[in-house]
């Protein structure tokens, strides 16, 4: 008994835009590094769904790359969200002007 890919792309679909609305309208800067994750973790998903269905690997280890780059991604944000929160309270979005050049 197997499912097929279009539950899968359906899942991702969903699960991608919850993501890209967590991007748009929340304004924590912790939410917004847990929704670009969610994001990527659907694009996983259609990758490693499609890559079994056509019975070859690359999707499985395109999605290893791309949990490696997401790992690194998290590492670098949450650094920047804990320097933040250091020098003020608040990590609202819109109001970090500290990183403009």
């Amino acid at each position: 008994m197997s499912v097929a890919v279009d539950w899968y792309v359906g899942l991702s679909a969903v699960l991608f835009s919850i993501g890209a609305a967590g991007v748009l309208l929340r304004r924590n800067a912790l939410v917004v590094l847990l929704s670009i994750e969610i994001m990527l973790n659907a694009g996983n998903l259609a990758l490693v769904a499609f890559s079994r269905t056509h019975a070859q690997h690359d999707g499985q280890v395109f999605a290893i790359v791309v949990m490696a780059i997401a790992a690194s991604e998290v590492v670098v944000g949450l650094g920047i969200v804990v320097a933040l929160s250091h020098m003020r309270r608040e990590l609202d979005t819109d109001e970090l002007a500290e990183l403009h050049g």
